[in-house]
């Protein structure tokens, strides 16, 4: 399905000066820098944002790999000011959750020896941030963003069925050869050739390999194998927390960007097959459907989509009851 918006949600007081408007909005919401415990007791930063007015619903968002949450700070507090309580994190060892983990070590600004794999990020990391979702804003309908990684993480959750309404945005299993070419090469030449060998020399993924954040080595390692595979993640036979797919009973609305070379639509639609007890919503949206030139695969979140994209969102989120 191809995402039509509507031609009067393109005005121009929502294009030229979006980054003062979204700033100025956050002046209407509270935020607060907290922590919360992973399910290991590992200890997360993370930001919440809070309608001034009542909360209607719980939005959780859930960042892409080597994103920390300073990316979604604007669409966080949109939200928020539409009546939502909502929870950006860090997953441990990157943005300010980094730092909890490099307390005790002698090299300060390395994450070499720290432990964490994609599959601890979901596990006990993204599993504990719906549970204390859940907790606090219980009477709340839960609803889930996740952005790539984060929306990938969904289907590995043990308490997924907690969760009302989930929309992933560029989520997809990312298989190189389901990336548009010619970027797929230019990513399975970064990750083999340049990215593998650095992080087992260093002993951590650097970000200025091109990858965005440093990464722990073993999310790093992890995350190269399942693109190396045909099915991505559902190849993985170790990977315990595949058996939790079926498990989301929620409604889901999948957008995948016309220009992203990342998260293509068969991609998307790979990803979305491994929910199997729903029938995921797939929506294709180009750029001019939001009146700009590109978005690509992080672009969704900047504040210049406030009027479009963000309202649609926004309104789907909070259709649920």
């Amino acid at each position: 399905m191809r995402l039509k918006l509507n031609s009067h949600l393109l005005d121009a007081s929502h294009k030229h000066g979006a980054n003062a408007v979204a700033e100025a909005a956050l002046d209407d919401v509270f935020i607060d820098d907290i922590t919360f415990p992973a399910a290991d007791g590992y200890l997360l930063t993370a930001s919440l944002f809070l309608p001034r007015g009542a909360k209607r619903h719980a939005v959780l968002i859930n960042s892409a790999t080597a994103v920390p949450r300073k990316i979604y700070r604007g669409f966080a507090g949109y939200l928020a000011g539409r009546g939502c309580a909502v929870l950006t994190y860090d997953y441990r060892g990157v943005g300010d959750s980094r730092q909890k983990a490099l307390v005790g070590y002698n090299q300060p600004k390395s994450l070499v020896g720290f432990k964490a794999s994609m599959s601890d990020w979901a596990a006990l990391d993204i599993t504990a941030a719906v549970a204390w979702m859940r907790e606090r804003y219980h009477s709340l309908p839960l609803n889930y963003v996740g952005h790539s990684f984060g929306g990938q993480a969904l289907g590995l959750l043990a308490n997924n069925a907690e969760v009302s309404r989930a929309l992933l945005i560029a989520a997809q299993a990312g298989y190189w050869k389901l990336m548009a070419s010619p970027e797929r090469y230019r990513i399975y030449a970064m990750l083999n050739f340049i990215g593998t060998p650095l992080t087992r020399l260093l002993g951590y993924a650097p970000g200025w390999s091109g990858i965005g954040e440093d990464l722990p080595r073993d999310v790093f390692l992890q995350w190269v194998d399942w693109v190396m595979h045909k099915r991505y993640l559902f190849d993985d036979p170790k990977l315990s927390g595949l058996k939790n797919f079926p498990k989301f009973h929620g409604a889901m609305r999948a957008l995948t960007l016309s220009d992203d070379p990342w998260a293509t639509r068969p991609a998307v639609e790979l990803l979305c097959s491994g929910f199997t007890s729903i029938t995921p919503e797939i929506l294709t949206i180009a750029p001019a459907d939001a009146g700009v030139a590109k978005i690509g695969h992080l672009g969704f979140f900047r504040p210049e989509h406030r009027g479009t994209l963000w309202r649609g969102a926004a309104e789907w989120i909070q259709t649920g009851k």
